[in-house]
């Protein structure tokens, strides 16, 4: 049975990461399609200001708990999630445990070039592992129709969809039906990553759940966004004291 942590009306799973690529695996086995988000405190507070992202949330198939600010949540809220599951890292434990049974997956998004360099290096690394397909995130709505066609031609187990929050949630909601594909995850800069273009958040900060701050120092142009952090928390005090 499905176990969540209602965080400011959102269902949070509460899960690890090994029963989060456990049931990755289920989803593929079962077929059909499924979607999975990945939020962090910039996408909850975001989901109470856009009904529709929050619907969106609210439907998924699994949500888990990428960042230390939701899991600080959990913990105020006195329903602690049992550890944070970031999308990169559930990405590469999903490499690792069902590359060798041929699991098929479909890249789309990022820049031009990024998602093919993350696809060489992951066929390197995870030589069982099928690459179903490669697309960028810059496309007309011609260009998409044509994407929707391809991902369904190739049908993947696994979709990444890299276009940013929230468009890559509201694009794998609205198409979820179409894409015949069994897990779609909505991945942010994911992608880039993989690639090698850009460096993961070193151990120390990832531990101590500061990547705010070494994404802030890194990227200074994202001050205004992490204002999101302090108000996410704020807003989850106040639905502590009073209950809403």
């Amino acid at each position: 049975m499905r176990k969540t942590v209602d965080i400011l009306g959102i269902p949070v799973d509460a899960i690890t990461m090994k029963e989060a690529v456990d049931r990755v695996g289920a989803f593929v086995s079962k077929g059909g399609a499924h979607a999975i988000y990945t939020p962090n405190a910039e996408i909850m507070m975001a989901a109470q200001r856009d009904p529709e992202l929050n619907e969106i949330l609210k439907n998924a198939d699994m949500l888990v708990a990428d960042g230390a600010g939701v899991v600080l949540a959990s913990k105020l809220l006195g329903r602690p999630v049992p550890e944070k599951v970031s999308g990169i890292d559930l990405v590469r434990e999903i490499f690792k445990t069902y590359a060798s049974t041929g699991l098929s997956c479909y890249l789309l998004g990022a820049k031009p070039g990024v998602a093919q360099e993350a696809a060489d290096r992951i066929k390197a690394k995870y030589p069982g592992l099928v690459i179903a397909g490669v697309r960028d995130g810059y496309f007309t709505e011609q260009e998409e129709a044509e994407i929707i066609n391809d991902i369904g031609r190739s049908s993947p187990d696994l979709l990444l969809v890299a276009l940013g929050a929230p468009k890559q949630e509201k694009w794998i909601y609205k198409l979820l039906g179409r894409l015949n594909a069994k897990v779609c995850i909505g991945v942010g800069g994911t992608f880039d990553i993989l690639s090698g273009r850009m460096r993961l958040c070193p151990d120390f900060f990832r531990r101590n759940g500061l990547e705010w701050l070494y994404r802030l120092c890194k990227e200074p142009r994202r001050a205004r966004r992490m204002l999101d952090l302090p108000r996410f928390i704020l807003r989850v005090l106040y639905a502590r004291v009073t209950g809403r």
